[in-house]
């Protein structure tokens, strides 16, 4: 596929009209409306704002690439624009923007399409080419010129493999590019690493991690004869096959901007020594002039980041396998109950007696992960286990420690296993082998095994003491509804939501069915109220933010709260804050008036089994969804108003 395939005339500007970097994007983004490219125009351009948030697109040299990929793309597509005079739009070297091409691609684009947008940004690396772009008198020898340049490119690339395999000189450098994207810096990174390495007349090798995938991959024989490594990156890429290179970890905009610099470094061999320790993305220049960054030092947000994404499946999944099992009774899945099912209960043992199960060893095996690389997977995992199984013997225990054990235990586990990495260092080279098949599993499983043993009775203690507070508190009154209600939000699934939860589960055993009503509404708030605030405060969230909320509405309905944790993972002050509030709101509502019900589970399935004390059965299902709605509400607006714009796509 060629770039003209997405570039049309319908989709050109000659002379833009505007000359400041708002009006521009709307410029662009009214062509490609205008064109039929777009499916939601708004949302393309929210898309578009959010990455500029992130880090500015014009890149220089006269260029802007303004780009994104969201399903607010009907088909891939490209607009340009020129403007004679220059336009302000915030350019990275401080100068007048040119030539401005917006690249729309669509959340199913295909590979063919992704490496066809990507391969733009290479072509506008060349001076001349973009002079002739600037002089051309009409909108087909811009096509003409494009078509030419890629021809011309192809053969530069063909002739450029044959020379990297040929040659072998001293001065070898290799690089790893990527962006968030995956579509335009990426390669821009990429080309002027290779473009001014060939000027300095050293070779080097380019591995770009885009969003077709990773191409030009730097082999084992590659990394051992390089002199020095740069990772020009702003997401994480692979780094512990760099161990003991000399290595150099930037934002991707360095590579493009200060190639120069990167490749003499890392042609000297002047660069820290990369010690491993999992995946290093984007870095900060030190006061010695060497670059850092990578590896453990990514902070505590990004853990618990890898933690949440890899535990979200299994909450996605498991929580609607539950909430469907509820369509054959809320019952069905009890094989002693009348009204069992086998197929219920299949969904039920899939969704919630192993998916579930998972969900805190997998938060803490990742967590771990993040910290410590791979090496901390195991011990991480093994103690999410311990958390939610060793009580102690402590009555009224159930699920362990649950989510808060699991975050102490993915944590322990990361620097357990980073202390025993530098700890090992003293033995002799000969024993390498061996750390990663032997010594870090034993001794991490062991050390992280053995805290959680001893840590776990004390944790789960606490959460057994908040169930006998709420058993004290006697009458049910709209007090105990905002308190039930709230901490259904304080953790969403963790030891203080099921702390009421199962102070709920007592209240129905013995024949009292208003404190579950309260529960369950208090927990159907968090996922509903934030996936309404993805709907109608777009500009709060990333377009993955966004996309998550729609499973919220699902999940929230299903009285699945752990479908908030993404959201609260992200920003927990605000969103934790806005959700108790709330839920608070829902659970006082319900006591008010005088819901109750006898199911412990169900959602939205079970709404026509409420009851009312006070306005009787009829009037019941509406008084609750009043209640459940009001708090979600109240949570929306809530974080619309405290939460900042969000900064990436």
């Amino acid at each position: 596929m060629k770039i003209t395939d997405l570039l049309k005339k319908d989709t050109m500007i000659l002379e833009l009209d505007s000359d400041s970097k708002p009006e521009i994007i709307d410029e662009l983004v009214a062509k490609l409306d205008e064109a039929g490219r777009l499916n939601d125009k708004e949302e393309f351009k929210q898309a578009i704002q959010a990455r500029e948030d992130q880090s500015t697109t014009g890149i220089g040299e006269g260029v802007a690439i303004p780009h994104a990929k969201t399903a607010a793309v009907k088909e891939p597509a490209i607009a340009f624009a020129r403007s004679q005079n220059g336009a302000d739009y915030e350019s990275l070297d401080g100068q007048p923007t040119h030539l401005f091409f917006m690249i729309a691609a669509s959340e199913g684009a295909n590979q063919e399409h992704l490496e066809t947008l990507s391969s733009l940004s290479s072509l506008l690396m060349d001076a001349s080419f973009r002079e002739k772009l600037l002089e051309a008198e009409s909108k087909d020898k811009i096509i003409e010129l494009i078509n030419d340049k890629e021809s011309e490119g192809d053969e530069e690339e063909e002739a450029e493999e044959e020379s990297t395999s040929e040659d072998h000189e001293e001065a070898y450098v290799v690089a790893v590019t990527a962006c968030p994207t995956g579509i335009a810096h990426t390669y821009m990174a990429a080309d002027k690493l290779k473009e001014t390495a060939k000027e300095m007349g050293i070779k080097i090798k380019v591995e770009t991690n885009g969003s077709s995938g990773v191409k030009n991959a730097l082999t084992s024989e590659d990394i051992e004869r390089a002199t020095g490594v740069i990772v020009a990156a702003d997401i994480e890429v692979e780094t512990d096959r760099f161990k003991g290179k000399p290595t150099l970890t930037v934002p991707v905009a360095k590579g493009i901007h200060e190639p120069k610099n990167l490749i003499e470094k890392a042609a000297n061999g002047d660069a820290p020594i990369y010690e491993g320790g999992g995946n290093a993305a984007g870095g900060e220049e030190g006061e010695d002039g060497s670059f850092v960054g990578g590896g453990e030092k990514k902070g505590f947000y990004k853990h618990l980041m890898n933690g949440v994404s890899n535990m979200l499946p299994f909450v996605v999944g498991g929580g609607i396998l539950i909430a469907l099992s509820f369509l054959w009774g809320i019952n069905a899945a009890n094989p002693d109950h009348p009204s069992y099912n086998q197929f219920a209960g299949w969904l039920s043992t899939i969704g919630g007696g192993k998916a579930f199960f998972l969900l805190v060893p997998v938060l803490a095996g990742f967590i771990a992960q993040s910290i410590a690389g791979r090496p901390g997977l195991a011990p991480g995992m093994v103690g999410g286990l311990i958390a939610i199984q060793e009580t102690g013997g402590i009555e009224g225990a159930g699920n362990g420690s649950g989510f808060l054990g699991g975050l102490i235990a993915g944590f322990l586990a990361g620097y357990v296993v980073l202390l025993i990495q530098k700890g090992l260092t003293v033995l002799p080279d000969s024993l390498d082998g061996l750390k990663p098949v032997l010594f870090y599993p034993v001794f991490g499983l062991l050390i992280t095994g053995i805290i959680m043993i001893l840590i776990n009775p004390p944790l789960v203690s606490i959460y057994v003491g908040l169930q006998d507070w709420l058993n004290g508190l006697g009458d049910l009154t709209i007090v105990l509804g905002l308190i039930l209600g709230g901490m259904m939000s304080v953790d969403m699934g963790g030891p203080i939501n099921k702390a009421a939860y199962t102070f709920g589960i007592a209240m129905i055993d013995a024949g009292n069915y208003a404190p579950i009503a309260a529960i369950m509404a208090g927990g159907m708030v968090p996922p509903i109220g934030l996936a309404l605030a993805t709907t109608f405060f777009k500009n709060k969230f990333t377009q993955q933010e966004r996309e998550t909320g729609k499973t919220a509405y699902v999940m929230g309905a299903s009285f699945i709260t752990e479908g908030a944790i993404p959201f609260a993972a992200a920003d927990p002050a605000r969103v934790i804050t806005s959700s108790v509030i709330g839920s608070a709101i829902a659970g006082a509502l319900v006591m008010l008036f005088g819901i109750t019900l006898q199911a412990p589970h169900g959602g939205i399935f079970v709404i026509l089994l409420v009851n009312s004390n006070i306005f009787g059965g009829l009037l019941a299902p509406l008084l609750y969804l009043v209640a459940i709605i009001a708090g979600s509400i109240v949570t929306a607006i809530l974080v619309g108003l405290l939460k900042k714009d969000a900064k990436n796509t």
